[in-house]
C-alpha cells in the first residue's frame, strides 16, 4: 500500500519542475534517499526530495487545504474513540476476573480455616494402625 505523504517518480517531478530521469538518477547514485516498494515503484519523502530540489509548486491555498485535513481529523477522532471503547471493555474484562478470582481465594481460605480448626475425629476401626 502507497503511503500518501511521500511522492512517486511522477509526483516527485512534477513538483520539483525536474524529470523524472533526473529524480531517478539522484536516488541511485545516493544523493537522495528512497524507499522501493514491492512493484518496484519508488517512494521518496518530501523533505528528502526538497532538501536536494527547490518545491516549485506553489504552496495550496489554506481553503482547499482544509477539507482533507479535517476529514483525516475526523478519521483519527473516530479511530480514537473505537481504541478508547475497546481499552475500556479490556479494563472491564480485566476487573470482573480478577473481582471472580479475589472471591475463589476467600472461598479457599475459608475452607482451609474450616478445615484446620475442625475437631480430630476419632478412628471409627478399632484396629488402628501403629
Amino acid at each position: 500500500m502507497r503511503n500518501p505523504m511521500r511522492y512517486t517518480l511522477g509526483t516527485a517531478a512534477k513538483a520539483t519542475g525536474k524529470a523524472k530521469s533526473t529524480i531517478l538518477r539522484a536516488i541511485k547514485s545516493g544523493v537522495i534517499s528512497a524507499h522501493k516498494a514491492d512493484d518496484g515503484s519508488y517512494e521518496i519523502d518530501p523533505s528528502e526530495l526538497h532538501r536536494v530540489f527547490p518545491s516549485t509548486v506553489a504552496q495550496p491555498d489554506s481553503s482547499n487545504d482544509t477539507q482533507p485535513h479535517e476529514e483525516h481529523c475526523e478519521t483519527l477522532r473516530l479511530r480514537l474513540e473505537i481504541l478508547e471503547a475497546e481499552r475500556q471493555r479490556e479494563r472491564d474484562q480485566m476487573q470482573a476476573t480478577i473481582d471472580d478470582l479475589r472471591a475463589r481465594l476467600d472461598r479457599s481460605e475459608d475452607r482451609v480455616s474450616g478445615l484446620l480448626t475442625a475437631p480430630k475425629r476419632a478412628r471409627w476401626w478399632p484396629w488402628g494402625r501403629g
